[in-house]
């Protein structure tokens, strides 16, 4: 496992992902607050997994496919 620690414009966003291979899920830790993404299809898995830093913020504003833990 790996994770990416992602700070956005002007530092206001700061992001840790970790994948979880096996269940297809990302956990999510924005701002000292920690989320998880449901389960996803293999693919989208995969893209996502690629994501680059700007990619987690915005899919973080774009998308509702996560919950708070």
């Amino acid at each position: 496992m790996y994770s990416k620690n992602i700070v956005g414009l002007g530092g206001m966003d700061s992001i840790k992902v970790t994948p979880n291979y096996s269940k297809r899920t990302f956990t999510i830790r924005k701002n000292g607050i920690k989320y998880r993404t449901n389960k996803l299809d293999v693919d989208e898995f995969e893209e996502l997994d690629m994501n680059t830093n700007n990619d987690w913020i915005n899919w973080m504003r774009t998308n509702d496919f996560y919950y708070k833990v």
